[in-house]
């Protein structure tokens, strides 16, 4: 039952309503892995409904942040229960592009997926997303463009973690407005979706396989 308090007060973006779940399930004593559940059902529902057009990126923010409202409560807690991330994704916007919502949606998706998420900011050069493969050992790596002029860069990444030796170490996912299926074969990549609950999908496919 309040697996699905949980899931609809996500659903609703009640962050005052997480927040006293979560306290009211810790002290009653709850699981913080049982909590956490609850909270991604909810952040799953709305990924879902986003990728339908049932809500638009209002409501997927809304969401986000009452589930990080609860996430964050419950981060002690989900350590001294030895509960892991299902693993690590590494995401940023590519060299030259300072666009950032769609890659912050795929980072709020990917955490509501249950993934640990490095969010390297805008403006990431190719040697910064091979420094943060070997700081990180991510099993996914995600590049964002918005601008048809700055798609070539991820072509770069791709390559640069091919010369660092790192390239089958990592699935490599693409997107951004002006990239194709087409364009992410061309540049091997592994994975192109065309929207952040589609994106998280793939990644949660690639950790669990």
């Amino acid at each position: 039952m309040l697996r699905e308090e949980l899931s609809l007060a996500v659903q609703n973006g009640k962050a005052k309503d997480v927040a006293a779940l979560v306290e009211q399930g810790l002290a009653d004593g709850e699981t913080a892995q049982n909590l956490l559940a609850g909270l991604l059902d909810g952040m799953g529902v709305i990924g879902e409904k986003f990728k339908n057009n049932e809500v638009f990126v209002p409501e997927v923010l809304i969401a986000a942040r009452a589930l990080n409202r609860g996430t964050g409560l419950l981060k002690a807690r989900l350590v001294e229960e030895g509960v892991e991330p299902l693993g690590t994704a590494v995401i940023g916007t590519v060299q030259g592009d300072q666009h950032d919502i769609g890659k912050n949606l795929v980072k709020m998706m990917f955490e509501g997926a249950g993934l640990k998420v490095v969010d390297l900011g805008v403006d990431v050069s190719p040697d910064d997303f091979v420094a943060a493969v070997q700081e990180h050992h991510p099993q996914i790596l995600g590049m964002s463009s918005l601008l048809t002029t700055t798609m070539g860069s991820q072509k770069d990444v791709v390559a640069a973690l091919a010369a660092a030796g790192l390239r089958e170490q990592v699935k490599i996912m693409v997107g951004g407005a002006p990239v194709t299926q087409a364009f992410c074969d061309e540049i091997g990549a592994d994975a192109y979706t065309a929207d952040a609950a589609s994106a998280a999908e793939v990644a949660k496919a690639f950790v669990t396989a």
